[in-house]
């Protein structure tokens, strides 16, 4: 593929997104917000992932947990590329953390899995955090 074709099908970080994905994006970090609010930190990934669906589907927003995403190496689909562990109305990825730190190979896996899924925004929360606004990165496709 040629840098021309290459820069054809990169899309523009500054360009907006449209306004149904911001109000899905809102609605995730609303919902992250109640769900650390009455569970506070400490508990393992896997109960605020089914807290936070149930969050997410009382306010009409359809949900995908644990989605097996394929991948496509060397012109091969390969079918179990990775997991994410949300993906909210196709166009939202969610991966959670329960971790001390969020480290720099954390943001590494949540643009890897925009990179290859194709969706436009991603967000990685960690529940562990005191306040769960320094736990919420937003990242860009």
């Amino acid at each position: 593929m040629s840098a021309d074709e290459r820069a054809s099908t990169v899309r523009r970080v500054d360009t907006p997104l449209p306004e149904s994905v911001e109000q899905v994006a809102t609605a995730v970090v609303d919902a992250a917000y109640a769900v650390h609010k009455a569970l506070g930190p400490g508990l393992l990934e896997s109960a605020y992932e089914a807290c936070l669906s149930y969050e997410l589907r009382k306010r009409g927003l359809a949900v995908r947990s644990q989605v097996v995403m394929p991948i496509v190496y060397d012109g091969v689909t390969l079918a179990e590329g990775f997991r994410a562990d949300m993906v909210v109305c196709d166009c939202v990825l969610v991966e959670l953390k329960c971790v001390d730190a969020v480290l720099p190979v954390h943001e590494a896996q949540v643009l890897t899995y925009l990179r290859l899924s194709g969706l436009p925004i991603g967000f990685l929360i960690n529940f562990h955090a005191p306040l769960l606004k320094l736990g919420i990165k937003r990242f860009r496709a």
